[in-house]
């Protein structure tokens, strides 16, 4: 077993990152922000080269959320996770992100800077700040509700009851909810249709859905037209590739 906390593995066009502090119940200590972040370096250097990027934690748990024995440590740079979470979400490619177990506070806002988020049977989604006395600093106050709504982000965070799997595929915050034996194999699934398609169009429409989130319709229609970055490099091959020459 290896001793990093966030494993990488390649595969073509995809790349999963496997949160790999099972014993600790993945809770995200500074070290594993660390490795994180080298990853993303990583990620981002590739740029064309990887279309879909995973998410995934090893043993019954897939985040506890902030490990709180370090609270008060020295971070590296101010706002230190809150800017890797940010990075994770704003990388070119579709995140995915497979969650069993518990996924606590913390473990939700880095599941929250997901595309797309696969619950098994087993997840429970909770935001538990309140427990412990403190708020949001990572980004769930703004990336809750504009998963699931204002009112149920307001229900989850005033009250800190956990959400289940299949709950949490009716409210939308999570975009698929399967059997726990099925996780790996939906996800795989996902991330290789994400892959099959054109990198340029995956690039332009997750730009596009990000740039034109809080924008009223007509803005967000002329950002559309606008904004564009127009047919792909690969639009000739691919409807060759489809309907011959």
């Amino acid at each position: 077993m290896s001793d990093a906390l966030v494993l990488f593995e390649r595969d073509d066009a995809i790349v999963t990152l496997t949160l790999n502090r099972a014993d600790k119940r993945n809770a995200l200590n500074l070290a594993l922000w660390s490795e994180l972040a080298a990853h993303l370096d990583t990620i981002e250097a590739a740029g064309d080269e990887i279309t879909a990027v995973v998410l995934r934690a090893n043993g019954p748990v897939f985040c506890a959320g902030n490990d709180l024995k370090e609270r008060g440590v020295k971070l590296p740079s101010r706002f230190y996770q809150a800017k890797l979470v940010t990075r994770l979400a704003d990388l070119r490619q579709a995140v995915i992100v497979a969650v069993q177990g518990g996924c606590f506070t913390g473990g939700l806002e880095l599941a929250l800077a997901g595309d797309i988020i696969v619950a098994s049977e087993s997840a429970s989604f909770a935001d538990t700040h309140g427990k412990f006395a403190l708020v949001p600093a990572w980004g769930m106050s703004q990336r809750l509700p504009r998963r699931v709504g204002q009112w149920k982000a307001r229900e989850m965070s005033l009250t800190g009851l956990p959400v289940s799997g299949i709950e949490a595929a009716r409210i939308g915050l999570a975009n698929h909810c399967v059997p726990d034996a099925e996780l790996d194999a939906k996800v795989r699934e996902l991330a290789a249709a994400i892959a099959a398609q054109s990198r340029h169009s995956v690039f332009a429409y997750k730009r596009l859905y990000r740039e034109a989130a809080d924008l009223p319709l007509t803005a967000g229609l002329a950002h559309e037209v606008f904004d564009s970055p127009g047919v792909g490099p690969d639009f000739a091959e691919r409807v060759a590739g489809r309907f011959g020459k």
